[in-house]
């Protein structure tokens, strides 16, 4: 009888050094989009795996293995929160580079040792950002990558062995045909909808999206909803205003907004009506900061990537600082994860 009281309240047995570091590992790919469970995050890579050799670009998702590795290995010498290793918090920043930087750069070995200096980078640049921040209670979210894979794509054109053979060509203007030639089948929008989904990774598959959402449901059923609501109006927005065709059936018009959504509806905001109206204003708002950070990006030749979501969860995070008081489910800016 005394056994199985002992059993019963020692609690869980604690995970071995492997499993928990294969936690810590997908847990960082989940945090991506907010979700700090281990499973997500397989899901997750087992979905850029899947579209990386769909579209013929294995290094993408070999550059996810690798990235998430190096900025998790490069948070233990800073001996910073432990929470932050255990929650994953090291390594959403680095998959995001180590997805990046095979779509843009040619696969070079230069461009593996740049990849990798540039992930781990991340995270010693997402600290320096939170302690900047942490004054108005908000984070750096995924901006240590932005910042980081952009001065590294500068870099790259004057490097002869990292060539941004995929990267746009620096113009000062362009003229756009909107959404001419566009199929607009119900199908086809299925599959715009899905990619947009997808993108959030620079995956281009809509199979790779239907992994995602069946990763966020196995973690947050909101947070999956917000991902389809966010995409979907972003897809509706993209059509209403003529956005360019091939960007709209790339999905490129969805990814800031499904991140936007996921954020402001259910991840720094418990769901509720007023949560909700926010996070469709936020990810309208998006649509139209990514349209004109794209334009702002052009002359350089450089992608918006994740850029457009960070300034608007930014500026719909900061004025409801003081109206935190007037709604009882409102959860600290400063760290997504103490509400789990």
């Amino acid at each position: 009888m005394s056994a199985v009281s002992t059993q019963a309240t020692a609690g869980p047995k604690p995970l071995g050094p492997v499993p928990q570091a294969l936690r810590t590992y997908f847990r960082g790919i989940g945090q991506v989009m907010f979700q700090c469970n281990a499973w997500t995050g397989l899901l997750f890579l087992a979905g850029i795996f899947w579209g990386s050799y769909e579209c013929h670009l294995p290094q993408v998702a070999w550059g996810a293995v690798v990235g998430t590795i190096a900025s998790t290995l490069a948070g233990y010498p800073l001996r910073g929160k432990a929470a932050d290793s255990g929650e994953g918090l090291w390594g959403f920043n680095g998959v995001l580079v180590g997805c990046a930087f095979p779509t843009f750069l040619e696969n070079t070995w230069q461009m593996w040792v740049a990849l990798i200096i540039c992930a781990a980078m991340t995270t010693w640049v997402r600290r320096a950002f939170n302690n900047v921040m942490a004054p108005w209670k908000v984070n750096s979210l995924t901006f240590p990558f932005v910042f980081l894979t952009w001065l590294f794509l500068f870099a790259a054109k004057y490097l002869d062995t990292m060539s941004p053979d995929a990267l746009s060509t620096a113009v000062l203007a362009e003229t756009f045909h909107g959404t001419e030639g566009l199929d607009m089948s119900f199908g086809s929008l299925v599959i715009y909808w899905l990619k947009g989904i997808s993108q959030v990774f620079l995956v281009n598959s809509w199979v790779t999206g239907v992994f995602f959402l069946v990763a966020l449901a196995v973690s947050s059923r909101w947070a999956a909803a917000w991902a389809a609501i966010g995409s979907a109006i972003s897809l509706a927005l993209a059509i209403m205003f003529g956005a360019p065709a091939s960007d709209i059936s790339a999905g490129l018009f969805g990814f800031s907004p499904v991140l936007t959504g996921i954020a402001i509806g259910c991840t720094f905001y418990k769901p509720n009506l007023r949560s909700a109206i926010w996070s469709v204003i936020a990810i309208v708002a998006t649509f139209f900061i990514q349209a004109g950070m794209d334009g702002l990006m052009m002359p350089f030749g450089l992608p918006t990537l994740t850029g457009p979501f960070c300034v608007t969860t930014w500026l719909f995070l900061l004025p409801l600082y003081e109206m935190d008081k007037l709604n009882p489910n409102a959860v600290d800016h400063s760290d997504w994860n103490n509400k789990k």
